[in-house]
């Protein structure tokens, strides 16, 4: 609360204290001592001659009796009254109506308005003279000052991107020894652009800088300089650049910056709407008439796309820093950073742990620690093993099991041959991702999965890997028509189909896979209006082209249908092995997979703490097991409730 308002409203307590203590000890006007009688008491008596002498105050009347007695009543305006005491030879004295109201509330309401106009002024005044966040402030600046009481980052706390750390550590040497670099006539970059996909540590590093230089951080999300006021977002640009001036040398950290740095003219906006006019001043203090010495711009985004070209150009955001998803390498150093609080089991091996994690952004690592050591706790371990590890990245890949879910015999039958097809036809089509496991407990919003995991990062695929994928796809659905026939088939292939229409269609329209359609790429255009340049979408192809962009998908999907079919009509024994095992221990492992491929049943240890995967865990229909928590998205190739 405003201090000033706390002073104000401590005066006008004190003030009305001392107007209650004034009006306690003030004397009361005090009546002539007398008996009340009714009006018509009053009236009887005056006519029969025994009232000596009357005072009317407005409609209150005193008087006395012949005999010295007195009396006191209140009498309606009327006029009859005074005649019928003359008549009696009644002596009449009036005077106007006294105001009994004290005079200190008399004055109160005659001046009370004008001290609330008074107030109110004053108030308002100090309010636009004081700091962003308060009435009347819309122009202040959102950025918050960032210092060592909320805790210093530095580049021991940022692992897995030492590149994106190397291009850094000049900024961080020019604000801890500017000369060096002004020596020999070289200008630090203004600005540094961290571009990579959610949840690689572009803010953790911007914070990794500035702990490093120590020097102040301001931090500010870009929707923060918009608003629906005109004006307001250039008057927030100028006075964030004001306060960093002052604190200079410094950095500010402006995070999702496309939120205000988008395309001028983008999508249905005009040119003088509210963020274009925010983005121009923010061009103008980045790089305009005068110098911002000591003030280092910092912004971060996944859409760099989208951005202007005048905010990119050289002299505002000099570089452009790639922080991409970490590698094996740079998974293991991550982990490592968030295992130093986390008392490990000896059987736990981060090496092993980021191989098994390709894709994982620095986050999903984060989550995946936080998830075991939560798993520990709650199986009352004091240490986390790898068990936990291995739970919570099944639980971060595949979504939480939903031991709630009663789900009959058959359908357990018609989703264990589902993901039985999956799998045996990912173990045989030419170049499969191997099974890391497959399962019929429902995850999230599926039945039931059979999820693949690489044995490495991958940063391109192959076309027989395009067409063993949508072969993979396709083996669930085939699975259940072999199986149960045609009339039988579920519609648990449903994100398995979208699935591979939408490979088959990339294929097609934009990596060049079509010898119909040649090397043209057919998907320009297809962003989203308002996110780029666009008016509107447009269409660039004929509809004779559209046909045939549809015929080759067509083919594609339905060539990974024979693919699928001959593989589990060529196998079948072992796919039925897969089945059966599934429905017998709801979940496989990867090798397991491969051992009853080779006609070896799976042997289990009792294990000594209770698994997810052991005992019978999706339970038969009216059967329900207490719920827990619902979980993550679905990842494709696995049945969906039916509707």
């Amino acid at each position: 609360m405003n201090p000033y308002f706390k002073n104000f409203a401590l005066w006008v307590i004190v003030i009305l204290l001392l107007l209650a203590l004034v009006t306690l000890f003030q004397s009361p006007n005090q009546r002539v001592a007398g008996r009340d009688i009714a009006y018509s008491q009053l009236l009887t008596d005056a006519e029969a001659g025994r009232v000596s002498s009357v005072l009317i105050a407005g409609n209150e009347i005193t008087g006395t009796y012949q005999d010295g007695g007195s009396f006191s009543t209140y009498a309606p305006n009327d006029p009859g009254l005074v005649r019928t005491l003359q008549e009696q030879g009644v002596t009449i004295n009036v005077r106007p109506p006294q105001d009994n109201t004290p005079w200190f509330v008399a004055l109160l309401l005659n001046w009370l308005p004008i001290l609330i106009f008074i107030g109110a002024w004053i108030f308002l005044s100090r309010q636009m003279q004081s700091g962003a966040g308060r009435a009347m402030g819309f122009g202040k600046s959102k950025a918050k000052l960032l210092t060592e009481a909320h805790g210093r980052v530095t580049f021991e706390d940022v692992a897995g991107i030492d590149e994106a750390k190397e291009d850094l550590m000049e900024i961080v040497e020019f604000l801890r020894d500017p000369q060096k670099f002004q020596r020999l006539g070289g200008r630090i970059p203004r600005g540094v652009l961290l571009v990579g996909p959610p949840g690689t540590g572009k803010t953790l590093t911007a914070r990794a800088v500035a702990g490093e230089a120590n020097v102040p951080f301001f931090t500010i999300s870009g929707s923060d300089f918009v608003e629906m006021f005109v004006g307001v977002g250039a008057s927030r640009v100028r006075d964030m650049f004001e306060q960093a001036k002052k604190n200079s040398p410094c950095i500010i950290f402006i995070d999702e910056i496309d939120a205000v740095g988008r395309h001028r003219g983008a999508g249905l906006g005009g040119g003088n709407d509210e963020r274009e006019q925010t983005l121009n001043q923010l061009l103008v203090e980045m790089d305009g008439f005068e110098a911002n010495e000591g003030v280092i711009i910092i912004a971060a985004t996944n859409r760099p796309d989208v951005l202007d070209p005048a905010l990119l150009r050289p002299g505002r955001f000099d570089r452009q820093i790639v922080v991409p998803n970490p590698d094996v390498t740079g998974r293991e150093k991550i982990l490592r950073v968030h295992m130093r609080k986390v008392p490990l089991a000896p059987d736990v091996d981060v090496k092993i742990i980021a191989r098994g994690t390709p894709g994982f952004s620095g986050a999903d690592l984060m989550n995946l620690v936080n998830e075991a050591a939560l798993l520990a706790a709650r199986r009352s371990k004091r240490i986390v093993t790898h068990a936990e590890f291995e739970d919570a990245k099944d639980k971060v890949m595949m979504g939480a099991e939903r031991k709630s879910m009663a789900m009959s015999e058959e359908e357990k039958k018609l989703t264990a041959y589902h993901e039985a097809g999956h799998a045996i036809v990912g173990l045989y089509v030419p170049a499969g991702i191997p099974v890391h496991k497959a399962t019929i407990i429902p995850r999230g919003r599926a039945l039931g999965m059979v999820k693949f995991l690489p044995e490495g990062d991958r940063y391109s695929m192959k076309f027989k890997e395009f067409t063993s994928q949508l072969a993979v796809a396709m083996g669930g659905r085939v699975a259940e028509e072999l199986t149960f026939g045609k009339e039988n088939v579920t519609s648990g292939a449903t994100g398995d189909i979208q699935q591979a229409t939408k490979m088959a269609r990339a294929m097609v329209t934009q990596m060049g896979y079509s010898e119909e359609l040649g090397l043209v790429a057919y998907g320009d255009n297809q962003e989203e209006v308002f996110l780029g340049m666009s008016m509107g979408r447009q269409q660039h192809i004929s509809e004779a082209t559209a046909r045939k962009i549809d015929e080759e998908v067509r083919k594609l999907v339905h060539q990974g249908y024979l693919d699928a079919k001959a593989i589990i009509t060529e196998h079948h024994e072992e796919f039925v092995r897969i089945a059966e095992a599934l429905l017998e221990f709801e979940t496989l492992s990867g090798d397991e997979i491969i051992a009853l491929r080779e006609g070896k049943r799976p042997v289990r240890d009792t294990p000594e703490t209770p698994q997810p995967s052991r005992g019978s865990i999706v339970p038969s229909a009216g059967k329900a097991r207490p719920r827990s928590e619902p979980d993550a998205d679905d990842p494709g190739m696995e049945p969906q409730p039916q509707t």
